[in-house]
């Protein structure tokens, strides 16, 4: 049984954008915070798709 690759990816992305929210807060970049908090949402819909993908094939 494979996972689907959306749902590496949106958890890629998620991770990521943690650890760039957490840079922007640590330095006090707002642009940099709010890019990590979209990223975030970005890979968390993308897991969510892959995870839809996946019980739609019965995964």
């Amino acid at each position: 049984m494979s996972i689907d690759k959306d749902r590496v990816e949106g958890s890629t992305k998620n991770i990521s954008g943690k650890a760039k929210e957490a840079f922007g807060k640590a330095t006090g970049d707002q642009k940099t915070k709010t890019e990590g908090k979209a990223d975030q949402v970005k890979g968390k819909a993308q897991n969510a798709y892959g995870s839809a993908k996946d019980k739609a094939k019965g995964k």
